[in-house]
């Protein structure tokens, strides 16, 4: 159960440091409150999930690295998400294109350690049951 997720949805990764946004590429002809409605395949990093600030996570190799030359003080850096395989929804009853529709508890792994979760669908009117 929950809200459809949309174009503009807030999510937040444990690492990083401000939300990032949805972007929906894989379809547009379901829509919600007039925007597209996102599915399990809108992951693609910086194409569909922008980045949440800085990346704190050490199993990033960028901050692993920099924190390494700063003699072990963690030194965040730039967040590009490394998203492994698709959104996990929690259900699939709503499907658009012949993909399974996000819905606020979906969740995706990050390879660098964290899971992204959805902060904000972006709409509250679509609601599955």
């Amino acid at each position: 159960m929950g809200a459809v997720v949309v174009a503009g949805a807030s999510m937040q990764c444990p690492f990083g440091t401000v939300p990032a946004t949805l972007s929906v590429t894989s379809q547009g002809s379901v829509l919600a409150e007039g925007k597209p409605v996102a599915t399990i395949q809108d992951c693609a990093p910086l194409v569909n999930i922008s980045g949440c600030g800085m990346c704190s996570s050490m199993a990033n190799p960028q901050v692993a690295s920099a924190t390494a030359a700063a003699l072990g003080v963690l030194t965040p850096q730039p967040c590009i998400p490394a998203v492994a395989g698709t959104w996990i929804p929690a259900q699939t009853k709503c499907i658009a294109d012949g993909k399974p529709c996000l819905t606020g508890e979906a969740t995706a792994v990050c390879s660098y350690g964290g899971t992204i979760g959805i902060m904000d669908t972006g709409q509250k009117t679509v609601i599955i049951a």
